[in-house]
């Protein structure tokens, strides 16, 4: 037989052929399709989501790894190395290494190891309480990471600077050292040039009467703090280059200097130029935007009252420096503050003794506890006719008339009240020394009496109780007499008949603590350091160091001070470690300010001050 070829192969058979392939090839890619489907179904519900599920499970196991610092510690300082430079000669600078702002607060934090859940207090489930409150500290050393790192030096107990670092702007020498230049022009009346000599303490004073001892006595200026205080900061044995491990930041401006310059003859623009421009200066420097200023403190040695003029008044008084936005959120030191005003601090006045030595306090100490003292109570000073105010007339009455009593009238022009060699002689004679309020709260002779042994009598509170709560007890009865100035002034009562309450034995114990107190009253040579021993200067920078972490601390734990009073600043300074709130005081009659803006809190502060300036002119007349 012939086979049959395709093409002769009838037409139905062909299209019953082709249908039975067709339904076979239906049937195999229905087939295809449901494999595909169970295989994806598959994969997703039972692949991909064991996956997922052991990988949160292990997400949740994660422990802190340990990430590899070789990069990151080429530029870390060594903490031994660190340690090695901390005591440093003059003008040197503890300098850890620089490196990369992003790692600067990596080096000391430890790794936190996060817990598993349901592990976890009831109050973090809830989203509140102790663990939430740790959360939101967390938090904010993360916003605050620059002066955290400053704050975590503490931590390194090698490290013996820990905590206590000062950074120092490098002014423009316009603002400090292009004064000591031009120094004739500092006052009117006296040439400060010979007063800036020897590192701020002026000439040495000659022993001829053997009231000094043989060596750290200098004829220095009342306002001279300004240059002594900067001259031993630069002897700080914390110093650092690095801002980041500040703990405080000091700003070298003479700004009593500055003002002393145009106090009289001289425009508000002129006064304010170069405050104006400290500012500006420092707003622009990175420094100051960790805190805004607030880190940041400056000296001035003249009362605060020189720098807080009220109005652009030509006839006003002073200039407006602490009354600048920016500086009201720094510290200045001045030798009196403002009890009604939270931006500057009571420092002593300077005294005619430097001491180089802890030998040559010791020695000074020991000489004061053995003197004859044969006056029961001396006073030095001259009246204030033109104050009804003051006290001083009274006082002086009845110096003259008590055999107990010694006077050393300060008449102007010569006077043994501008020879040191005199004073403290009779301070160094005396059992009490009496310190009614100067030409304002305070005076330079109450800290030449204590250097002297002698027990202060104070008649103000605002003489030295609320002025320099850094440097003296806050019991004002271990060292000191008080005696309200209208027991004086209305009741007329008698200050010998007073004091002869004491018993010899507790004039002994006051005595005591007001030499033990010497050190921190009086300024090192700042040529020098003492060995152990901390004097005025240590005792100020340590306060604002105390002053700036308080703060940091504050702004870690979300502490507030809402209830702050500003007016009340003085009680402020007399709270006890610990307590915030401040109520009615013993001594509010004596800082009440009138409710018509007047009084004490303006025109007699100014006039206070002007009044320290024109008796300034006439002993040196």
């Amino acid at each position: 037989m012939r086979r049959r070829t395709a093409s002769s192969v009838p037409i139905e058979q062909m299209e019953k052929g082709t249908g039975k392939n067709h339904n076979t090839r239906l049937c195999f890619l229905a087939s295809l399709s449901a494999f595909f489907w169970i295989l994806l179904l598959y994969v997703h519900f039972v692949v991909l989501g064991t996956s997922n599920s052991n990988a949160t499970g292990d997400s949740l196991k994660l422990q802190p790894s340990n990430v590899n610092t070789d990069s990151i510690n080429t530029h870390l300082p060594d903490p031994h190395q660190i340690q090695s430079d901390t005591h440093l000669e003059t003008a040197r600078v503890r300098e850890p290494e620089n490196y990369p702002e992003s790692v600067t607060h990596l080096k000391n934090i430890p790794a936190r190891e996060p817990k598993k859940p349901g592990n976890y207090p009831k109050s973090r489930q809830g989203g509140s309480g102790e663990t939430k409150k740790e959360t939101k500290k967390e938090n904010k050393e993360k916003e605050y990471p620059s002066f955290m790192r400053a704050l975590r030096t503490v931590e390194n107990k090698s490290d013996p600077c820990g905590g206590r670092y000062i950074y120092v702007h490098d002014l423009p020498p316009r603002f400090n050292e292009d004064m000591l230049r031009e120094c004739r022009s500092l006052s009117l009346w006296t040439n400060m040039c010979k007063f800036t000599t020897n590192a701020g303490l002026g000439p040495p004073l000659e022993n001829v009467e053997g009231v000094f001892s043989d060596t750290g006595w200098y004829a220095t200026n009342q306002f001279a703090v300004d240059v002594i205080f900067s001259n031993r900061m630069k002897q700080y044995e914390c110093l650092t280059r690095d801002s980041s491990l500040a703990a405080a930041i000091f700003v070298p401006f003479y700004a009593g200097f500055d003002i002393a310059r145009y106090l009289w003859g001289h425009n508000t623009s002129r006064r304010d130029a170069a405050s104006l421009d400290l500012v500006d200066w420092l707003m622009k420097r990175p420094e100051w935007g960790i805190m805004g200023g607030k880190d940041h403190f400056l000296v001035a040695g003249r009362i605060t009252w020189d720098f807080r003029r009220l109005s652009d008044e030509e006839y006003d008084w002073g200039n407006k420096l602490l009354f600048l936005p920016a500086a009201k959120n720094m510290s200045m030191l001045v030798v009196e503050s403002s009890p009604w005003n939270a931006n500057d601090f009571g420092i002593p006045y300077p005294t005619y003794f430097h001491p180089a030595r802890d030998a040559d306090v010791f020695n000074w100490q020991e000489r004061m506890r053995n003197l004859e003292r044969k006056w029961l109570f001396s006073f030095a000073g001259a009246p204030r006719p033109g104050n009804p105010k003051s006290i001083r007339g009274q006082l002086i009455n009845q110096c003259k008339s008590s055999k107990r009593g010694k006077l050393l009238e300060c008449d102007f022009g010569e006077s043994k009240c501008h020879s040191p060699s005199s004073i403290m002689q009779m301070f160094q004679s005396s059992l009490f020394c009496l310190q009614p309020q100067g030409d304002s709260y305070t005076r330079r002779s109450a800290f030449d009496s204590m250097l002297a042994g002698c027990i202060p009598v104070f008649f103000h509170p605002g003489s030295a109780y609320t002025q320099y709560t850094w440097h003296l007890p806050k019991d004002y009865t271990k060292y000191s007499v008080f005696i309200p100035e209208d027991d004086i002034r209305k009741r007329n009562i008698s200050i010998e008949e007073r004091l002869l309450q004491i018993s010899p034995e507790q004039v002994k114990i006051m005595r005591e603590e007001v030499i033990s107190l010497i050190p921190r009253l009086v300024y090192a040579d700042p040529r020098s350091k003492l060995e152990t021993l901390k004097d005025a200067f240590d005792v100020s920078v340590q306060a604002v160091i105390d002053k700036v972490t308080k703060l940091r601390r504050d702004i870690i734990e979300g502490h507030t001070d809402d209830n702050f009073i500003e007016e009340n600043s003085w009680k402020y300074a007399l709270l006890e470690e610990g307590q915030r709130e401040v109520g009615p005081h013993e001594w509010d009659p004596f800082f009440s300010k009138p409710k018509d803006g007047n009084g004490d809190s303006v025109d007699s502060s100014a006039e206070a001050a002007k009044n320290s300036w024109k008796n300034e002119q006439r002993s040196q007349s």
